[in-house]
């Protein structure tokens, strides 16, 4: 990377300098080449299948040189002028990270695993896992000052593209089924033939550890805490396999179960021993040897909770329709705990996906009574915060002012779910139901299928 160049041709870009001076001057001359990104491996106006990106750039791989092939992907890059602001929250950022995310799930780009936007001023490196985007960096200042070290910081990301997507499963609110959704959504991606690693992050309930028929008293988790050593012990991971008399198959996924020895061991020693940090440095190992991780987190905000979501991407909420605690819960952690971590974080990470309805029977009446109840919070919401964040995509993500849908994804109340857990076996593996709505889930959520 040539530092000098890159400098010299941002400071000789103009402050007004539109689209095209940011392109040609900056962006596709200097920019990409210091990404290590060389003329055969970038295509401007690239054809997404949801209208032209920018540019795209794949490194070229022996006789498949992306220029002339023009196939997979791997960065896309959407630019705008300097006259355009993309500064954190601004309108024109919101909707340039709208028109990037929808490019990234394009047909033609199903192989992208990362996405950029900037207009020179302003640049966020966004992920791309699946059907799940996500900062891999905040919204960052470009400066002469600052331009080597954001070049290097996205080189390095790019580089070395983890495999993992690290999956939180929170509600502040118990009783909605977050060790349920957990287990059988594993057991549901595996049967996509993913890599799934199951954390059960609740040494109190173990609920997931004890779902499986797993021995919390062999767990070495809690070794693994409070070693200073930043290197885990690889051997926490145990594996959970289950072999099917009927299609002569064996399922299996891997876990990190509750540790016993942590059971009521006070939140101030452990605030006080264990960084909030730790159990993502503890995970970091395997986020290229799986394609899943899934996290069991309690119904609380305190060290458990909170260093389970500091540990991941991204965030599911499960909810119950008929319980207006779960729904006011969710919106708290929407609101107020996740932007909380991301400040912590400093990289834009983790982020909330959209609630679910999980595992209750309701009316289409009771459905309305709960809408309006959602509707409430958001617009309590608004009024607290005056509009500075919208709880409304959390909420109905498909809603818009010219198509109005208050719609919010459901599982479906299966009684197989509970019958299952009588023979430590994740229903999902067991019966079609219980597999079709948790293949729903994963399809709405995680896979671009």
């Amino acid at each position: 990377m040539d530092e000098t160049k890159l400098i010299e041709a941002l400071t000789n870009l103009p402050e007004d300098a539109n689209e095209s001076l940011v392109s040609n001057n900056f962006i596709a001359s200097i920019f990409l080449e210091a990404l290590g990104f060389s003329n055969t491996e970038i295509i401007p106006q690239y054809s997404t299948g949801q209208g032209p990106v920018d540019f795209a750039t794949r490194r070229n791989r022996d006789r498949d040189v992306f220029i002339t092939t023009q196939t997979n992907p791997f960065l896309l890059v959407e630019l705008k002028g300097r006259n355009v602001n993309l500064s954190s929250g601004s309108r024109s950022y919101i909707s340039v990270v709208k028109q990037l995310k929808r490019y990234l799930l394009g047909n033609q780009c199903k192989s992208a695993k990362w996405g950029l936007i900037t207009n020179a001023n302003h640049i966020q490196l966004f992920r791309k896992h699946g059907k799940v985007i996500y900062p891999a960096t905040q919204v960052l200042e470009i400066t002469p000052e600052t331009i080597v070290n954001i070049t290097q910081i996205i080189r390095r990301k790019i580089a070395k593209t983890k495999r993992a997507l690290t999956v939180a499963v929170y509600n502040n609110k118990g009783g909605v089924g977050k060790t349920t959704t957990t287990v059988n959504l594993a057991g549901a991606l595996t049967l996509k033939g993913k890599k799934v690693l199951v954390v059960d992050f609740d040494p109190n309930q173990q609920d997931l550890t004890n779902s499986l028929g797993i021995d919390s008293e062999k767990s070495s988790l809690s070794h693994n805490l409070f070693n200073k050593n930043n290197n885990p012990d690889l051997n926490l991971v145990c594996e959970y396999i289950k072999h099917s008399p009927k299609t002569n198959k064996e399922y299996q996924f891997d876990v990190i179960p509750a540790d016993s020895k942590l059971v009521d061991l006070g939140e101030d020693k452990l605030r006080q021993q264990v960084k909030l940090n730790r159990l993502s440095q503890i995970l970091e190992p395997f986020k290229n040897k799986y394609d899943y991780i899934l996290i069991d987190a309690p119904p609380n905000w305190r060290f458990y909770s909170q260093s389970a979501v500091f540990a991941a991407d991204v965030v599911l909420i499960p909810t119950k329709p008929n319980n207006i605690f779960s729904l006011e819960n969710a919106g708290i952690a929407i609101a107020k705990f996740i932007p909380e971590t991301q400040k912590a974080r400093k990289d834009g990470c983790p982020v909330a996906l959209p609630i679910f309805f999980n595992g209750e029977k309701i009316s289409d009446s009771q459905k309305k009574v709960a809408n309006k109840a959602i509707e409430k919070i958001i617009k309590n919401h608004r009024q607290t915060t005056g509009n500075s964040f919208d709880l409304l995509p959390y909420f109905f993500p498909k809603h818009t002012k010219a198509t109005p849908n208050p719609t919010v994804f459901e599982i479906q109340p299966l009684a197989h779910i509970a019958s299952a857990s009588f023979e430590r076996l994740p229903a999902s593996y067991k019966y079609k139901r219980v597999r079709d709505e948790y293949n729903n889930l994963a399809k709405e959520y995680f896979l671009n299928e």
